[in-house]
Formats: structure tokens, C-alpha cells, sequence
């Protein structure tokens, strides 16, 4: 038998994390597949305020400099 491929096991991990979800928000399989990402987020109660939007190129400057990496090479 040959050895599983990196793609197989991705897919059984994916299916784990998915039952695992749909377990804990008590939906059956078919409400889970059958959800949105907005389904989703609504069902764990993620906040998507606009103070929760992706940060701006602005804001990423003032961190990236606010907080520098130290040397590089």
C-alpha cells in the first residue's frame, strides 16, 4: 500500500478540524457545508466591527516602526 500523500493528510486534517466545529456549534454535517463564512463568524460570535478591519498601509508603517525587527543579514 502506498504511503499517504502531504495532500491526504492536509484533507483528513481539515475534515478533523471541520467535524470537531460542527460538533461544538451542534450543527449536523449538512448545516456545516452548508454554512457561510458569515454563518460562521456570526455562530462564534468573531467580531467584524470596523475596528476589526485589516489594518492600513499607514497603520502596518507606524508598527513596523514602532516595533523594528532588528538587523537583518
Amino acid at each position: 500500500m502506498p504511503a499517504a500523500s502531504n495532500d491526504d493528510a492536509t484533507f483528513a486534517g481539515a475534515a478533523r478540524t471541520a467535524a470537531r466545529l460542527a460538533a461544538t456549534l451542534g450543527w449536523s454535517p449538512d448545516a456545516f457545508w452548508a454554512s457561510t463564512p458569515a454563518d460562521l463568524r456570526t455562530a462564534l460570535g468573531v467580531d467584524v466591527s470596523p475596528a476589526a478591519a485589516p489594518l492600513s498601509a499607514a497603520d502596518l508603517a507606524r508598527l513596523k516602526e514602532a516595533h523594528p525587527d532588528g538587523p537583518t543579514g
